[in-house]
Formats: C-alpha cells, structure tokens, sequence
C-alpha cells in the first residue's frame, strides 16, 4: 500500500497525517507549535514517528512550511515561526528523521491539494488564493508546483495594488519595507483597518460582514472596497498566468458575499476581457496544507 505523510508546519500548530494513494487519511495527529528550533525538529519527528505507528508501515514524508528555502543557501527564510529563519530545516530533518524529505511552501501545498482531488481537480492552471490573516498564493500547472528560479512563485502578497485609485495611493506601509502591498489590503486585516478608517470602530471580520448584511453603510462600502481590490489582484494574476480556476481560502473564503461581483471586476481589468475561469472555495480548507504536503511525493 502506497503511504504518504505530509505535516504542516503552522504558526499555532503543527499536524501530521497518513495518507493512501486515494487521499483518504489512515492517521492523523497535531500538536502546539513548540516555539524553538530544536523542539521543533523533535516534535515533527516524533509525529511521523507516531503517525506510522498508528499506520503500522512507512511512507513518503512531504513538510509544509511557512516561508521557503532559498535555493542559493538552503537555508530557511520568510517563515512566521520566525526562529526557522536562517536554518537548514530540510537538512535538520532529514539527520533527525533518517529519511530523505520534501519540503514545499504551505501555500503551494495548499495549492497542490486542491489541484490533484480538490475543488480544481482536474484544472490545468489553478492558482491558489489564502486571505487571512495575511495573504498568500500558490501556482500549480499540469500538477505541478511553480516554485520559480528562487523559490518565490505565486507570492503574490508583497505586490503593490494593480490600478490604484488616487485615494487609495500610495497604499499603506507594510511590514515587508513597501506600501500598498496586497497583504495590507485583501486580508482578513486589511479590511478590518479599512474599516476602523472609515468609522473609526475596531471590529473583527464577521461582525464587519454581519452590519454589510444588515445595511450598514460603512461596512458596506468597506466590503465593496475590499471585493474592488480582490478582484483587480486576481485580475493581475489573469494577465500573467490565465488562470482555468482561483480556489480561495482563509478565514475571508468564508464570505459568500465576495464571490459574485468577482468575476466581472477581473474581466474589465483583463487584456481583452475574455476570462470565463472559475472561482471556488478550497474544498479541503485547513486540510490542504497537510494533504498538499503529503502529495509533495505525487509531483
């Protein structure tokens, strides 16, 4: 029997799962994030430890990470567990584990496992789209994850807002050294700060979208705000990739109210106008990282 392990490395958690050649889970584990690198490395052997034990056999390992490894260094960068920055994860773990692995960007894992049984099955171009906390992107062609010369592709998160309005240039300051990043602006975050600037209030994502639905001017034109600059960053992406199918996740994929005004916003940004692609929810939500991961070994 065909055994694949993922785990995914999350900022709170991380969860490690068997899975068989169909994509049905044979175990599944998770624990607190530990918080240092060494710990790290021993839990995260310690769940494949317990994972095929539970399995009673071996399999192929896939990590998803937060961040990427630099392809110069090998070294880790970019990561939110920001103690993985600067070190040789894949290395580390390997010596820990005994086994060779491989290691991929959560968000690509994400996107590979909406590509190969997800909600893009079957999609020859599928780009991912996680607005959350932050935002976060991943592209996969013909099965395949499209990391880049330098380990980079599809983040799209740290590209300025395409077709700025004069109001909303230069965009806000980002913690990446830039403004007007997508990640200030088409998370969860962004249209929390978007709205604390329009009514002076600090409110949470559902309460926003809960007075949108109740008619509340400000949480409308907020929201609205927030579908605008979705939609023309898809829109970007349309005109660099073309797209069969965007699969959203994060805590925003939950709103329905983002999805129908989407795809005529992308058409008047997109060379010619011609998109017909699909826009769906991610079928596995939080699983995908872990499933991704594990079909890191099916590439």
């Amino acid at each position: 029997m065909v055994i694949q392990i993922g785990v995914d490395f999350g900022g709170t958690k991380i969860e490690a799962a068997a899975l068989n050649a169909a994509g049905q889970y044979l175990a599944q584990t998770r624990i607190p994030n530990p918080g240092t690198y060494d710990a790290a490395i021993r839990d995260v052997r310690d769940l494949i430890a317990a994972v095929e034990r539970d399995v009673g056999a071996s399999g192929t390992i896939g990590i998803g990470t937060p961040g990427s490894i630099s392809s110069r260094s090998g070294l880790m960068r970019n990561a939110n567990s920001t103690y993985l920055n600067g070190r040789n994860f894949r290395h580390d773990l390997e010596q820990a584990i005994g086994r060779e692995l491989r290691i991929a960007n959560d968000a690509n894992c994400m996107a590979l496992s909406e590509a190969v049984d997800g909600a893009a099955a079957g999609a020859r171009v599928a780009f991912a789209v996680i607005i959350g906390t932050g935002v976060g992107g991943g592209l996969v062609i013909d099965g395949q994850i499209v990391e880049g010369a330098h380990g980079i592709g599809g983040e799209w998160g740290h590209v300025p807002l395409p077709w700025m309005t004069a109001a909303e240039f230069p965009g806000p300051a980002c913690w990446c050294g830039h403004s007007g990043c997508l990640d200030m602006l088409i998370s969860g975050t962004g249209l929390r700060k978007d709205h604390a600037l329009r009514s002076g209030e600090t409110l949470d994502g559902p309460a926003i979208v809960a007075r949108a639905r109740d008619s509340d001017a400000v949480a409308v034109a907020a929201l609205d705000a927030y579908v605008s600059r979705l939609g023309r960053a898809m829109a970007m992406v349309v005109n660099m990739v073309d797209p069969d199918v965007f699969v959203i996740a994060g805590g925003m994929s939950n709103v329905p109210e983002i999805y129908p005004g989407l795809p005529d916003i992308i058409r008047s940004h997109t060379f010619g106008g011609a998109w017909e692609g699909r826009i769906v929810p991610a079928k596995w939500g939080d699983a995908s990282g872990v499933r991704g991961a594990a079909r890191l070994w099916a590439r």
